[in-house]
């Protein structure tokens, strides 16, 4: 099945399906010489596992990353690393009514209508247990781009249409949401209690900051790496929409607003969000992206079963109320590997 892999020099592969035996990915193109062990991987595995809210999913993944390939003495070798994370908690029997239904929201009646064939346990590849892999690959590209000084952290923006209304340095790390403002914090909480009770999931938006990425980064005209960062967040299931910078606002900005005045000591402003003509100017770089409520609920939902016929589908299974907080570290994963391909494309030029 194409459209798996991404990169041109730093390529990640994944695979693997939510209820098979394992999944993981394979790294193709990382520089060798990089210590990089399991515990590396596992630091962000943990983050994007189901944690202790209420609202998270009960499936008991313990996620232990095994390194197959790639990696000799504690160092990357420059040949593929095989990355393989089994599955230990999958209960396919849950969704056994859903073999002839169709699940509102999800990608059931799509991957029917390409394939004529998809895997209705817990999703297949369509499922959010994929996204494993992608961690475990933006683990290692993240020991990449640290090489030339750059840094990727994420947070919670926005959950269940309540807002951040201030910014705390490090309260983010510190939250089971990884919510920077702890007020909005509570009410966010609530929300996912409402949802949980109430059968139905809610969306947000999770807020992305690279710093200390050198400009020159990202290549004219199809290659532009702002074009990069929102093609690998689309890439998640559930994301809707990437807006970089001022983003939407720019819309209704004029352009002696919008535009970012230079002077000896860099950009005074940073609407651009880092990047100009898709290159890495040198500022920060700000990325934001919509995250849609899961499409599993356990409210009742008109569907249609595989022959067309009318069906009502009420999902059970285990699910999380919102994709905030675990998709975070997915959202770090994804921009660290376009920044490590970009990092790699950039050197190849310059040599």
């Amino acid at each position: 099945m194409p459209g798996n892999t991404i990169g041109l020099l730093f390529q990640i592969t994944t695979w693997g399906e939510s209820h098979g035996p394992a999944t993981g990915a394979v790294i193709d193109g990382c520089p060798p010489g990089i210590e990089l062990s399991e515990t590396d991987i596992q630091a962000d595995l943990d983050r994007r596992r189901p944690g202790t809210l209420p609202s998270a999913s009960t499936r008991s993944e313990t996620d232990r990353v095994q390194i197959l390939s790639g990696v000799f003495e504690g160092k990357t070798t420059g040949t593929p690393i095989s990355l393989l994370i089994p599955n230990r908690d999958a209960r396919s029997d849950a969704y056994d009514d859903l073999r002839n239904l169709f699940r509102p929201g999800h990608g059931d009646f799509t991957y029917q209508a390409k394939y004529g064939i998809r895997d209705h346990r817990g999703g297949g590849r369509a499922s959010g247990r994929e996204t494993a892999g992608r961690v475990a690959a933006g683990a290692v590209a993240r020991k990449v781009i640290a090489r030339a000084g750059i840094t990727v952290e994420a947070w919670t923006r926005e959950l269940g249409g309540v807002a951040i209304r201030r910014f705390l340095p490090g309260a983010a790390q510190a939250s089971p949401l990884r919510c920077p403002d702890p007020e909005a914090e509570q009410e966010m909480a609530a929300r996912l209690e409402a949802a949980r009770a109430a059968g139905d999931t809610i969306g947000g938006i999770v807020e992305i900051l690279v710093e200390g990425c050198p400009p020159g980064l990202g290549d004219p005209v199809f290659g532009k790496i702002d074009a990069d960062f929102a093609s690998a967040l689309m890439g998640l299931g559930t994301v809707k929409g990437v807006e970089i910078g001022a983003g939407f606002a720019a819309a209704r900005m004029s352009g002696s607003a919008c535009n970012d005045p230079i002077g000896p000591a860099g950009f005074q402003t940073n609407h651009a969000g880092g990047i100009l003509a898709g290159i890495t100017s040198g500022a920060p770089i700000v990325i934001r992206a919509a995250c849609k409520p899961i499409a599993s609920i356990a409210c009742p939902q008109e569907t249609i079963d595989v022959h067309g016929r009318p069906a009502v589908v009420t999902v059970g299974g285990r699910h999380d109320v919102s994709v905030i907080p675990r998709i975070i570290p997915v959202c770090e994963a994804m921009v660290a590997i376009v920044l490590a391909d970009h990092l790699m494309r950039q050197k190849a030029i310059r040599s």
